[in-house]
Formats: structure tokens, C-alpha cells, sequence
């Protein structure tokens, strides 16, 4: 994965989540499957925006299967599946059609907080990510359980649920023994109507 890139970031937040996203393959060491990717994006995103107020990534993430997942980065990396990233999240030019490089955010704390959450959730496996996304009444766990009684638009993860339930991700509130790993995640079924 590349360090440079052609163009520049905006300097303030929120950012396109791909940027993000390849910051965080860049400050990572190792291997980083897709799943993996969404989790740490979702934490870093949680814990800038309960920090600051402000959201760190433009758009939505959404309740899948295995957690929180933004559409934008998902599709930028899906042809990877399960297996690990190995290049960057790439930008369209709807003009030309061309496929440029994107810029990573340089804002200090954006960087200072990307790297605190991958330094403190690196270690867990993605199945361990999974199941702390999972928390009780976490923002994914309020959508998924709203969603068996009411119909809703995509599951989206709203940032004002995030700010209001994002402390129930708690490491210790959570058993994080080994779990079954998923592979890939998908979109839940609207209970309502499968």
C-alpha cells in the first residue's frame, strides 16, 4: 500500500470514509480483511465523534450481519472478500472515468485518534470486533432491534445514536473469548418483511 498520494485530503473533518479507511491500512501492521477494516473505521469514527462532536467520516454506516459497516468502503475493497487488503481505496473521476489516488487525512488528531483506536482494538480478531460491535444496546444492537418491529431505510447507524449509545462499546462489558471468525459480512435482512 502506498503512503503517498496525489491528492489532498480536505483539512477538516468529516472525510471521505476511503481516506480514512487507507489511513488506517497505513497506520496498521499486518494483514486487514475487509470486516476488519469496517470495525476499525466504525471505532475510530465512534470514538472522534463522542471526543469531538463531530463526525470524522462523510455518509452513514449501516447495521449489517457482523456489525457496523460503511457502503462506500465496503464497495471500495469488496473484490477483496475475506482475504487481506493489499492496495488502496481509489477515487473516479465521473468525467473521465479516471481512477486516482486519494489523499489521507494529515489532521493531527484525526491521526492521533485513528491510530489510539487501531493501537487498542488491533490485537482482537475480527470475530472479537464483531461481538463487540455487537454490545447490548450499542448503536448496531438498537437498530438491529428496532428493526424487527419497524421498517427502516437501510439500517442506517444515525451519528446522533452513535453519540448517544457509543459507550456501551466497553471491552470489559463484553466477553471477547474466541468466537467462530466470519468471513465477510452482509446485509441484514429487514425482519419485518423476510
Amino acid at each position: 500500500m502506498t503512503t503517498e498520494s496525489h491528492v489532498k485530503a480536505p483539512k477538516n473533518p468529516p472525510y471521505d470514509p476511503r481516506s480514512v479507511a487507507n489511513l488506517i491500512l497505513e497506520l496498521h501492521q499486518g494483514p486487514i480483511s475487509n470486516l476488519k477494516l469496517q470495525k476499525l473505521l466504525y471505532f475510530s469514527h465512534g470514538v472522534f465523534l463522542t471526543r469531538t462532536k463531530t463526525p470524522l467520516v462523510s455518509g452513514y454506516f449501516e447495521a449489517w450481519t457482523h456489525g457496523p459497516v460503511h457502503p462506500a468502503v465496503y464497495n471500495a475493497f469488496k473484490e477483496f472478500g475475506a482475504e487481506p487488503i493489499t492496495s488502496n481505496a481509489l477515487s473516479k473521476d465521473v468525467r473521465t472515468g479516471e481512477l486516482r489516488e486519494l489523499g489521507v487525512p494529515d489532521d493531527n488528531q484525526v491521526v492521533r485518534i485513528t491510530r489510539s483506536t487501531i493501537d487498542s482494538f488491533s490485537d482482537l480478531s475480527a470475530g472479537q470486533l464483531v461481538r463487540l460491535s455487537h454490545a447490548q444496546n450499542s448503536p448496531w444492537d438498537e437498530v438491529f432491534r428496532r428493526s424487527k418491529s419497524e421498517h427502516m431505510l437501510g439500517l442506517r447507524i444515525s451519528n446522533d445514536l452513535i453519540l448517544d449509545r457509543f459507550r456501551y462499546h466497553r471491552l470489559t462489558a463484553c466477553k471477547l473469548d474466541e468466537v467462530d471468525e466470519p468471513r465477510e459480512d452482509t446485509p441484514l435482512a429487514y425482519h419485518r418483511f423476510g
